[in-house]
Order: C-alpha cells, then sequence, then structure tokens
C-alpha cells in the first residue's frame, strides 16, 4: 500500500495532480489546501498518500501534511462519508476550522461544505467530536503562492469552485462581488476564501 510518494511535479489542477517518480506517473486526488502549496510545474513534491482500494479501481488521495491526512482518515471513517467527500471538507474547511467546528457542534458551519447536509454535518460533528484532540495544527503557515492578474484568478477560482460542486453561475456571481469589494487581485488562495465566505452566507 502506498503511504507516501516524493517525485516531479509533471500536472496540477485543483482537484489532482501527476507525479512523475522514476518514469512513472501517479494520478493523486488532492484537497485545495495542498493546491496552494504545490510547487510548480517539473519541480519536486512529497506528498502523504492515502490508498484507498475498491472492487473496480485504486486511488490515490495525496496530503502535504500528515495532518491533512490524519483529518481525511477521521473523515473516511463517519459512516455516509466517502473519501471524495472528505476531500470537499478539507477543500471548504481548514483543518484548524473543522476541528473548531466539531469542539462546537457547528452543524450550519459543517453544512456550508458542498455535499454535506444538515444531517451529514451533524453525524460528523457526534462522530469525531473525541477524536479532533488529537489532531494539533502546527503554527507553521504555508507559503502563499504568487500574485496573479484578476482575470486569470477569477478563471483558476471558478475551476477550482467548480470541481468542488458550486454551480458556475453561482461562482461568477460571487466572484465578480468580490472583485468589486477588493481594490487589489490578492492570492489564488485569498479569493477562494473569499468566495467561499460569500457563498456560506447565501
Amino acid at each position: 500500500m502506498i503511504a507516501s510518494l516524493t517525485g516531479r511535479l509533471a500536472f496540477k489542477a485543483p482537484s489532482h495532480v501527476t507525479l512523475d517518480v522514476h518514469g512513472v506517473g501517479y494520478e493523486v486526488l488532492i484537497p485545495l489546501s495542498t493546491f496552494y502549496s504545490l510547487p510548480e510545474l517539473n519541480e519536486l513534491a512529497s506528498l502523504s498518500v492515502h490508498t484507498h482500494v475498491r472492487e473496480d479501481a485504486i486511488l490515490l488521495f495525496g496530503f502535504l501534511t500528515l495532518l491533512e491526512k490524519e483529518s481525511f482518515i477521521l473523515l473516511t471513517g463517519i459512516s455516509g462519508i466517502g473519501p471524495k467527500l472528505a476531500l470537499s471538507v478539507l477543500s471548504a474547511l481548514s483543518v484548524a476550522d473543522l476541528i473548531a467546528a466539531v469542539r462546537a457542534g457547528d452543524v450550519d458551519k459543517l453544512a456550508t461544505v458542498p455535499g454535506v447536509g444538515k444531517k451529514t454535518a451533524a453525524r460528523i460533528a457526534l462522530e469525531i467530536k473525541d477524536k479532533v484532540e488529537r489532531l494539533a495544527p502546527g503554527s507553521a503557515a504555508s507559503p502563499e503562492p504568487a500574485s496573479e492578474p484578476l482575470n486569470q484568478l477569477q478563471e483558476d477560482a471558478l475551476s477550482a469552485l467548480v470541481n468542488l460542486g458550486y454551480k458556475p453561475a453561482e461562482v461568477n456571481q460571487t466572484l465578480k462581488g468580490v472583485a468589486a469589494k477588493s481594490s487589489s487581485a490578492g492570492t489564488l488562495k485569498e479569493v477562494i476564501r473569499e468566495v467561499l465566505k460569500d457563498l456560506a452566507k447565501g
């Protein structure tokens, strides 16, 4: 079972990457939190990997930190939470926000994740409440991606959020609102965070 991979970053997208390890390309599904901090294409990248085996496929899920991987494993241990929905949770909420929401029993916060309804959110809050204490987010900040032109940022943010399950029209409208409020383009991470905040408000 594959537990980690280190190789050349041959391809990257908000939902997955391809790592070239000694000439073998591994497709690895990732959350947005990992995508934000990936190096440039053709540079070396290391991911902690969870191997998910099912009857028709072997899927690899990758994370830049062990904390994300442990959170992912906790989430997939909940009844009704599959690996792709667990990725959506980690894409919409940081590990720190996930822990805070579970500790507080904040079902509304958890239900802002695409694909997570109130019943599933309540199940998440209940089933891992006693287990999140072992997750201790580090204080080191992730490196910020370089700033890009606003139009490119909007396209990247739209692609990332549509991959998470949001409707293109809804994201487009919210992106325009975020751009109107901000005097500078910011980074991809900042734009997506602001859009997610506005989407959560409804």
